[in-house]
């Protein structure tokens, strides 16, 4: 029995499609007893914790051969992540009591980096969970591509993209994450003793160019990126609603300026498989 939190979002749905089509037992944490009943249908047990609920969380864990651990995002913290510390420390307690027999926990590039910004809240993850005295994997993945989910209408409709990452031609690390779930499922049945960092990455590294050139060969119309100047940030974030957008800007910053990055040195490496094209025209399928 497999435990899958995040299920109802893009990776821990494909970690758990991919382990059931494989004929494991597989556990659905969630929140929502509706969206639980979709994953029973599919042949899921289903288990309601609330992520800051530790002994709801310990008794979707209890008795299990992995779990699969992803921290729900807040892309709009409190300043210092009150947010990201309950959940995790929620978490933490919930696997140390539970004690199933390995853990593989989604992280993220840059995870390693002394420099403030949105990404320290997963740096958190893995000081606290690295802790546990059961085998962890964390899986830190790049840049999603399905970000690009953003830029479809404006591609679309005026073939003008606004791009954060600058300059537009510099080479992101990024993956689809169809490819972070297969490998979190290869990893859930893997045996390995200790912690493990493992750095994943797409078939190739991607420029905000190239999305603008993908997007230009699928939509059949001229699609062109044009850099947001940075000392616009913040009042761009703002107006969208964001009230701390120092975080997200400093993530970009990192991008930007590649010190969010990969560790390298001993941390394991592997690549994805799908590619940009295919990920795109999934993002302007259902964007139609």
């Amino acid at each position: 029995m497999f435990a899958i939190t995040g299920i109802t979002g893009q990776v821990g749905g494909v970690v758990a499609r991919l382990l059931l089509a494989s004929g494991h037992n597989v556990r659905a944490v969630v929140r929502d007893a509706a969206k639980g009943e979709a994953w029973a249908k599919e042949g899921c047990e289903v288990a309601l914790a609330d992520m800051n609920d530790e002994h709801a969380l310990q008794r979707a864990f209890e008795g299990t051969e992995g779990v699969f651990v992803l921290l729900p995002p807040t892309f709009d913290p409190a300043p210092g992540f009150p947010e990201a510390r309950k959940t995790i420390a929620s978490l933490r307690a919930a696997l140390a009591a539970a004690a199933p027999e390995k853990i593989v926990v989604l992280s993220t590039i840059g995870a390693q980096a002394t420099q403030p910004n949105l990404l320290n809240q997963l740096q958190i993850m893995e000081q606290e969970l690295g802790t546990l005295p059961m085998p962890v994997a964390f899986l830190r993945a790049a840049w999603f591509i399905e970000n690009a989910a953003w830029d479809v209408v404006p591609a679309r409709e005026t073939g003008r993209v606004p791009s954060f990452l600058q300059p537009l031609d510099k080479l992101v690390p990024m993956v689809a994450t169809a490819d972070i779930g297969r490998v979190a499922a290869d990893l859930l049945r893997e045996t390995w003793t200790g912690r493990r960092i493992i750095e994943l990455e797409g078939p190739q590294r991607v420029s905000p160019d190239m999305i603008a050139a993908s997007f230009s060969r699928l939509l059949g119309r001229d699609v062109r990126m044009n850099g947001v100047p940075r000392d616009t940030w913040e009042d761009v974030f703002r107006t969208q609603g964001m009230k701390n957008p120092l975080p997200r800007m400093q993530m970009l910053d990192g991008f930007n300026e590649e010190w969010i990055r990969f560790e390298g040195g001993t941390n394991e490496v592997r690549r994805g498989r799908v590619p940009l094209d295919t990920v795109l025209q999934s993002l302007i399928e259902k964007a139609s």
